[in-house]
């Protein structure tokens, strides 16, 4: 009799484990309740699952699509989306077992990157933070926070959780990718879906994948002068491989930037950094999505142009196709390397993505920026980019200095021509051959445009 009900007991166990083993359709971290996906998109949804099982997805905006998961154990599936709206769906994933994903949202989704700028949320003290907080009930705008992970090799999933905009939830969120994603919303009138994986103090370096250094002398060199800090990783790829590339597979609109601080020591390289961190992320994205950054703010860094050294690079990065650049240099604190004004920064590259992306309107979303100039005699006239109504924040315009081909630069007096140029001239300088614009780290120049936003430095050798 006991040997019967043992055997018994060993079926049950057996069946147990069986079904056990069958439940086991997953799905990564950022496929979950409260998501919002890409409007208007083919995108990938993906898992995990027993090898040969079948897979069944089925969203309710009237979709299904079956597969079967791989000798690999894992499935895939291309799903088309609907045009935004402020309709919830669910998603359903069943194999063996289902997984239900409820109250998700179709809409824009923009990925947030960078160091501590980008990562500063309201509780870490912006500008009239407690007002900020109490106001931020926007249940269709949503967040997803990458937690601090590094890896060594590329990985397939990372840790986060898809949470409904509150003043409970905006509060800890980047603050610069909550006043952008509101702003959106209120002119495209569709749900918002936010990605912050960032990262204080650490260099473009450890957010580039380790194949872009392989052929790329320059960069390499750079990457190898950076030295250890104690708040984060400074190798190559590190943090890369943990908290970007399990994201490439997740369709995005656009990317939002902000970084630079920790590569004030190796501002000579920072445009060919630049300019190979963007391609290789569209390359691993497959789109050639908008990539928007912010130049960093004036701060007394320890060498006297470093700081410039660096915001000119990224000015000049400006030459990959489809970038834009928000200028910060009137709203920084020189004794403070965290301005507080972090509202600014998401409403001008909110205008960036509404103006060049979206083509909404015509609105003027750039400082003037350094096209040309020409010697006139013992003048220099500077011509700009978006540099319609030119003006001066003060009694006479600064920071303008020009040199002769002894290449000394000396301040110079600057006024604004009729034809929106600026014209430079100094009685020290009898032949001018060169101007420079707000070149040291803690510049903060009153030149500005008539849509009220200030010009860029620049060097024009």
């Amino acid at each position: 009799m006991v040997s019967q009900f043992n055997r018994i007991l060993f079926l049950l166990c057996i069946l147990g484990l069986t079904q056990t083993t069958w439940a086991n359709v997953s799905l990564p971290a950022f496929f979950s309740d409260n998501m919002v996906l890409q409007q208007n998109s083919e995108l990938n949804i993906w898992g995990w699952g027993k090898p040969g099982e079948n897979i069944v997805v089925s969203t309710s905006w009237n979709a299904q699509y079956n597969t079967k998961a791989s000798n690999q154990g894992t499935w895939s599936v291309l799903v088309t989306t609907p045009t935004g709206s402020m309709t919830p769906y669910d998603i359903s994933i069943k194999g063996y077992n289902e997984v239900l994903l409820k109250n998700v949202l179709i809409g824009e989704v923009w990925l947030c990157s960078g160091q501590s700028n980008m990562e500063w949320s309201a509780n870490s003290k912006i500008n009239n933070a407690e007002e900020e907080i109490k106001q931020a009930s926007f249940p269709t705008i949503r967040f997803f926070s990458v937690e601090h992970r590094t890896a060594l090799t590329q990985q397939i999933d990372l840790e986060g959780q898809w949470v409904e905009c509150s003043p409970a939830t905006m509060q800890n969120f980047s603050a610069i990718g909550y006043f952008f994603g509101r702003k959106l919303q209120q002119e495209l009138k569709i749900p918002i879906g936010v990605i912050n994986s960032s990262w204080g103090g650490t260099p473009a370096e450890t957010w580039m994948p380790a194949e872009v250094f392989e052929h790329n002398e320059v960069i390499s060199t750079a990457a190898k002068k950076l030295e250890s800090v104690p708040w984060g990783p400074v190798e190559i790829a590190r943090i890369y491989n943990a908290m970007i590339e399990p994201l490439s597979k997740f369709r995005i609109a656009g990317v939002l930037w902000y970084q630079g601080e920790s590569n004030v020591g190796t501002a000579y390289a920072y445009k060919a950094t630049m300019t190979a961190l963007i391609k290789s992320w569209r390359k691993k994205w497959g789109v050639d999505f908008p990539f928007y950054y912010c130049q960093i703010a004036p701060y007394r860094y320890g060498k006297f142009m470093e700081g410039a050294e660096l915001r000119d690079a990224q000015r000049k990065t400006l030459d990959v196709p489809q970038t834009g650049m928000v200028v910060t240099s009137d709203i920084g604190d020189t004794s403070d390397i965290h301005p507080r004004n972090k509202l600014d920064v998401g409403l001008r590259l909110a205008n960036l993505a509404l103006g060049q992306h979206y083509k909404i309107d015509d609105r003027v979303v750039s400082g003037p920026l350094y096209k040309d100039s020409q010697v006139q005699g013992r003048h220099i006239l500077v011509y700009f980019d978006h540099a319609e109504g030119l003006n001066c924040k003060g009694d006479q315009l600064t920071h303008f200095e020009i040199a002769g081909e002894d290449g000394v630069y000396h301040p110079a007096e600057a006024k604004i021509k009729k034809d929106n140029s600026v014209e430079v001239q100094s009685d020290q300088v009898k032949r001018p051959v060169s101007v420079r614009f707000a070149w040291s780290n803690t510049a903060t120049p009153n030149l500005f445009n008539g849509a009220g936003l200030p010009a860029s430095c620049f060097h024009s050798n």
